[in-house]
């Protein structure tokens, strides 16, 4: 788009400077007709220098304004790539932010699925330890329901007199 306006600007200044171009050529063209005119009539050369201070006023002053036209087109031609420069710069630099932003995250991403794989890891072993340790406390409660009444059968049986103790009685 900066392009663009400085194509603009340019194409503007060669069209302005081609017309003062068509300006100063219609005016030595006159010029030379009068110089022309004047030697053919020989007027008197105080008119002639009169004539010519004031063709070179005219140029002089034509002169100066397309100097100054040229300056203030050079101007805005070079403000336009200052700022054309400046937007590539700022760009460039939201870019390589925009990446090393990208970069780091794709790092984060990579460090949080590890640790994620580890955490998932280590919850695996912990939960394959804990299934184990419950199937071993299921195991004990049942040998010691079974020791339980192992003992209570053993206490009824002390406790309770024998039929050979009943038989022994009598």
């Amino acid at each position: 788009m900066c392009l663009l306006i400085v194509k603009l600007k340019f194409d503007e200044l060669k069209s302005k400077l081609d017309k003062e171009k068509q300006t100063f050529t219609k005016a030595l063209v006159r010029s030379s007709k009068e110089v022309c005119i004047f030697r053919v009539n020989r007027p008197n050369r105080l008119y002639l220098r009169d004539v010519l201070k004031n063709e070179i006023a005219k140029f002089q002053e034509l002169n100066e304004k397309f100097g100054k036209e040229k300056a203030s087109h050079l101007q805005v031609l070079k403000d336009a790539v200052s700022k054309y420069e400046e937007e590539k710069e700022r760009l460039f630099l939201q870019y390589e932010q925009l990446t090393r932003l990208s970069v780091t995250q794709t790092n984060s991403r990579k460090k949080e699925k590890s640790l994620i794989s580890e955490c998932e890891k280590t919850c695996s072993s912990k939960i394959s330890d804990l299934e184990g340790s419950l199937k071993k406390k299921k195991q004990d409660d049942k040998c010691h329901q079974t020791f339980s009444f192992l003992k209570k059968t053993l206490s009824s049986f002390i406790e309770s007199p024998s039929d050979e103790d009943i038989a022994s009685e009598d």
